[in-house]
């Protein structure tokens, strides 16, 4: 759910603090005004919830001098500045030192809340992205994002927590859509560097010349920001599409892996991500350059060889989309259970979200089948199947754990509801939960 966003008004006139609050709490803005900037900036804090919308000519601390205590504080913090007629150039000051914007007295009231609607839109993406980024900052939170109990996700784990921990070169393979940029993350956050840079490129997305730029340099004088192996000193730096990095580009990543000797400066994971059949990174790659790369080494699962877990990642995700969408989630029958661990994703977890958010946008019409869902994926209109068949018995048990940890969920750990709606009696119940391993405490509210 967005975060609701504030405007703090700042002004040592009172009419015009209370008409300007009035005009935008009628356009659906929470404000709050303050009479002076030393009044404000007991409460503008470095997260501020939102925006700031402030005179420049007050007695004690005016506007610039506001301004500026703000930018020091949170240089991403939108602030709106109201300028007496003729104060322009001072206004052109204020936009050089931060602000985000200016109005010039008298001011158009739909002008200011146009301003307010874009300043508070650029807030919440920078407060979106902040909180993102201290989530993949967090080796516990963004381990909980690798969901799953089946024995390649509990190796996968146990690898990162291993190679995160060393400080050598990395190399990630795997399918596409399996989560190899989420392991990457985890990988960074759960070693030593997780408090430094964490730069992302992706070699395919840019030519060669704006590639070697980004990466090496030189960077031109108006440029925002260092090449990427600069900015990434200390921290990590992870090449997406590392084989497709052109001849030239690797000799010169190579070179700059072996000026930096070990432990690396610059820690690097490389992310392969081919798709031709029967070709891999290490035919992509020059040898001394795989070799560097790949002295540790991780490939992430595809879907197919998660069992159960499909079933726990499509009842998240649903549950995910049906929030979003205000709906309820799909309730998945015992042959549509079947149905998703028989599926051989080959887009893998991207697939399944994709399918699992279709899933729900049906069951908000009352229509459609997720047997449907799988097989649009496909040109050929067949029954989708892996080539590997499964016991009957997994299939069952795959469903029951469903079942149960769907139920769970649902009534917040109340076993007594539980046990009502699945007509099963305590000591049954217990005996399952014990066997799927599902503990109540994980559904209390």
């Amino acid at each position: 759910m967005a975060q609701a966003m504030k405007i703090a008004i700042v002004d040592d006139e009172q009419d015009m603090r209370q008409s300007i609050s009035q005009w935008l709490a009628l356009s659906g803005y929470d404000t709050e005004t303050f009479s002076s900037a030393e009044e404000a900036l007991k409460v503008l804090g470095p997260d501020y919830p939102g925006i700031v919308i402030s005179d420049i000519k007050m007695p004690g601390m005016d506007g610039m001098q506001f301004l500026k205590k703000l930018m020091g504080s949170d240089s991403a913090l939108p602030v709106i500045m109201i300028t007496g007629h003729g104060d322009v150039p001072m206004a052109v000051e204020a936009m050089r030192v931060g602000a985000f914007d200016f109005l010039e007295k008298p001011f158009n009231p739909d002008r200011m809340s146009e301003l307010a609607k874009r300043a508070t839109g650029a807030r919440r993406l920078t407060l979106d992205n902040r909180a993102l980024r201290r989530e993949l900052s967090d080796g516990g939170q963004i381990m909980k994002k690798l969901i799953g109990q089946s024995p390649v996700m509990e190796r996968l784990r146990e690898d990162i927590l291993d190679l995160g921990q060393a400080d050598g070169h990395v190399l990630i393979d795997g399918e596409t859509g399996t989560g190899k940029t989420l392991v990457a993350h985890a990988l960074h956050a759960v070693g030593s560097r997780a408090g430094k840079k964490f730069v992302l490129i992706s070699c395919a997305a840019l030519e060669e010349e704006a590639l070697a730029k980004r990466l090496f340099g030189p960077m031109l004088p108006e440029d925002s920001m260092l090449p990427a192996i600069e900015e990434a000193r200390g921290g990590t730096l992870v090449l997406e599409d590392i084989d497709a990095l052109s001849e030239t580009l690797q000799a010169r990543l190579l070179s700059v892996i072996n000026e930096q000797g070990t432990p690396a400066e610059t820690r690097i994971i490389a992310i392969s991500n081919l798709q031709e059949a029967g070709k891999t990174c290490e035919d992509a790659l020059r040898p001394d350059l795989f070799y560097r790369l790949a002295a540790l080494r991780i490939t992430v699962p595809p879907l197919r060889q998660r069992g159960e877990d499909i079933l726990t990642l499509f009842t998240r995700l649903s549950e995910q989309f049906s929030e979003e969408y205000g709906c309820d989630a799909p309730q998945v029958s015992a042959q549509e259970a079947a149905q998703l661990l028989q599926a051989p994703w080959p887009g893998n977890v991207r697939q399944l979200i994709n399918i699992a958010e279709r899933a729900v946008l049906q069951s908000r019409r009352g229509s459609g089948t997720i047997a449907s869902l799988l097989m649009s994926d496909h040109e050929e209109m067949q029954p989708v199947m892996t080539t590997e068949g499964k016991p009957l018995k997994e299939y069952v048990e795959a469903f029951e754990r469903m079942l149960i940890d769907n139920t769970m969920r649902r009534h917040k750990g109340s076993i007594a509801s539980v046990m009502d709606e699945l007509c099963l009696p305590r000591r049954t119940l217990n005996e399952k939960m014990a066997k799927y391993g599902l503990q109540r405490s994980d559904y209390l509210a």
